[in-house]
């Protein structure tokens, strides 16, 4: 820790506030609330911490604080900076992602319509509902069962909704207010858990449409009866109150933080949702962080929101018209247990799931030890050498820890000591850079160097390793068949390549890391080409300036076509017998074209300019 932070660290207040976390540019890296300023912030840089959260202190370079009267004010602030600025160790909704509400308008004509904002206009809103279908099959039912209006402004006659009798026509006949007051009663007491009393009454006019024989409209009775019972199958779980109420559960294991939330509405569990993220302070400091950003701005808060017991849910109680309770008892403690229970649960599962492919990854490890006779490489780098004839060669190094790639870690080169296409020299070059460096700054080696190339690409990077250098690192290389797929795998001065199985988790480890440090090495040579473009040898003419140089490739399209070229060629471009004799001097001997080679009967010359 620096001396401005020692300096920064002693003179915190003992205020509530928010702080931030700033970076080595000044971005911000963690926005925190506080009750007491000096002791929150200090707790980072005292104690021990785990591994994510040591990842976030060793970036830290700097802070701020902003000091408020209340937690409650403090609370209102880190949402709205942590909405403004979402820095990346937050715990945060990253979306505005909501479920889908049946909303009844308050309107002369009443609708029923399906929507995800919950306003303050006064209308009364259902829900919120698993999924949209579930919600549109809802409404569909209710527009059976209740004929409000269905078009958005009043036509001028009736249509098809009033022949097939869900809606009342207001366009043309005249509804009395008594008639919408008892739909919307109705509908209210459906949607609110009265779905009962409906099918009960639905089921006695199917009886007595039944002993009318009217068959057919007993029929279309009976299928509403199923599609109320379907549609209110998914709420068995109700509580007696009818409160609507948010449950919340939490899980912590291995830096990752899972949080279930119930969604209970008029006493019935309609939906839960669950979310798993990686956490970098207290479990229960960013259990709360998630419930608070949960709530910001949002106009439909329920009754009641149930916490587990012991989480700090002051800030929360001060700012929310609801009743924020930790239950020690009866059937919501019940439901906080089971919010927790699924959460762990869900933790659990993910967890084993990155087990399963830990195994995986750190089986075709051991197994790719096993083949070489080494300890298990925990850390493979690998290299390969890109160029076209030698121009603008390139080197790439790509790093795989545990069997995945570390692609923060991989590096670039660019080949400076070797002229023309020499892979042998040019390997030396890179091997030489990258592993004298390491020694130099003290810095951990491999436990296994990979090399894109055969026999004499592996002798090359070993007479670095070993020879120059004095290092027992262990080196492979991996030679390709005539198709270009991975084939042998040299390894060390052996003459004989080393047998492994074609489909052995090992050797498809070694297949990726080639396939991955060959299509890094190419798209790094594509860049380099892009930046040098078609100019390399025209660039080293002494009086041939940008200008001209576009001038001569417009004129004449290529390299070759200019080494072809006769000097009445260069006098329709303003250029001088003696700058284009200059010209064709040079291109031709770059080109390795003698003189007599110019004009229209010059043989073919394959060239990549770049």
């Amino acid at each position: 820790m620096n001396q401005m932070l020692q300096d920064k660290l002693a003179l915190l207040p003992t205020k509530p506030g928010v702080y931030l976390m700033k970076g080595s540019a000044g971005e911000i890296l963690y926005v925190g609330k506080a009750k007491v300023l000096r002791n929150r912030v200090r707790s980072y840089f005292t104690g021990s911490h785990d591994r994510k959260t040591q990842a976030l202190v060793s970036n830290i370079c700097d802070f701020e604080y902003i000091v408020t009267d209340t937690v409650a004010e403090a609370l209102v602030l880190e949402c709205n900076l942590i909405k403004q600025h979402t820095p990346p160790y937050n715990i945060m909704l990253r979306d505005d992602k909501t479920y889908p509400y049946i909303k009844l308008t308050r309107e002369r004509h009443p609708r029923l319509q399906i929507v995800r904002r919950v306003k303050k206009d006064g209308a009364k809103y259902f829900g919120p509902y698993p999924s949209a279908f579930s919600a549109q099959a809802t409404k569909r039912l209710l527009d059976r069962l209740y004929p409000l209006r269905k078009c958005k402004t009043l036509k001028k006659q009736v249509c098809l909704y009033y022949h097939i009798h869900q809606c009342l026509a207001p366009c043309e006949f005249e509804v009395p207010d008594e008639t919408y007051q008892q739909m919307t009663k109705e509908i209210t007491s459906f949607l609110n858990g009265g779905h009962r009393e409906v099918v009960r009454d639905l089921t006695a006019k199917m009886t007595e449409a039944a002993d009318a024989l009217e068959f057919e409209r007993a029929s279309e009775l009976r299928d509403q009866i199923r599609h109320i019972e379907q549609v209110m199958e998914d709420q068995k779980m109700t509580t007696p109150d009818g409160i609507d109420r948010d449950v919340f559960g939490f899980a912590e294991d291995k830096g990752l933080l899972s949080i279930q939330v119930f969604y209970v509405r008029s006493g019935k569990l309609i939906e839960r949702s669950v979310v798993i993220m990686p956490h970098y302070d207290d479990p229960v400091v960013d259990f709360m962080s998630y419930v608070e950003q949960f709530y910001h701005e949002r106009a439909d808060v329920p009754s009641e929101i149930l916490l587990p017991e012991g989480v700090p849910s002051e800030a929360l109680e001060m700012v929310l018209d609801a009743k924020v309770l930790q239950p020690k008892r009866g059937q919501k403690r019940d439901f906080v247990a089971l919010a927790t229970e699924n959460a762990r649960q869900a933790l659990e599962e993910k967890l084993r799931l990155i087990e399963k492919n830990m195994d995986r990854t750190l089986g075709a490890i051991m197994e790719l030890g096993d083949v070489l006779a080494i300890a298990p490489p925990r850390r493979i780098e690998s290299f390969d050498n890109s160029n076209i004839q030698g121009a603008d060669a390139v080197a790439a190094m790509v790093v795989f820890i545990d069997g995945k790639p570390a692609r923060s870690e991989y590096r670039k080169y660019k080949i400076k000591s070797v002229t023309g296409p020499d892979d042998y020299n040019s390997m030396r070059e890179v091997i030489r850079r990258r592993y004298s460096r390491l020694q130099r700054e003290g810095k951990a080696l491999p436990d296994l160097v990979v090399i894109d190339g055969g026999k004499g690409q592996l002798a090359a990077a070993l007479e670095v390793i070993e020879g120059e250098l004095g290092l027992d690192i262990p080196v492979c290389g991996l030679a390709k068949d005539d198709r270009h797929r991975t084939s042998q795998l040299f390894f060390m001065d052996e003459d004989a390549p080393v047998q492994i199985g074609r489909h052995s988790q090992a050797f498809y480890l070694l297949e990726r890391i080639q396939d991955e440090v060959h299509r890094f090495a190419v798209d790094f040579h594509r860049q380099t080409r892009k930046r040098t473009g078609l100019t390399s040898i025209l660039d080293e003419i002494p009086g041939v300036g940008p200008e001209r140089r576009k001038a001569l490739l417009r004129h004449f399209g290529s390299v070759k076509a200019i080494a072809e070229a006769s000097m009445d060629d260069f006098r329709g471009l303003g250029i001088g017998d003696k700058l284009a004799s200059s010209v064709l001097d040079h291109v031709r001997s770059s080109l390795g074209v003698s003189e007599a080679a110019g004009g229209s009967d010059a043989p073919s010359v394959e060239h990549d300019i770049s």
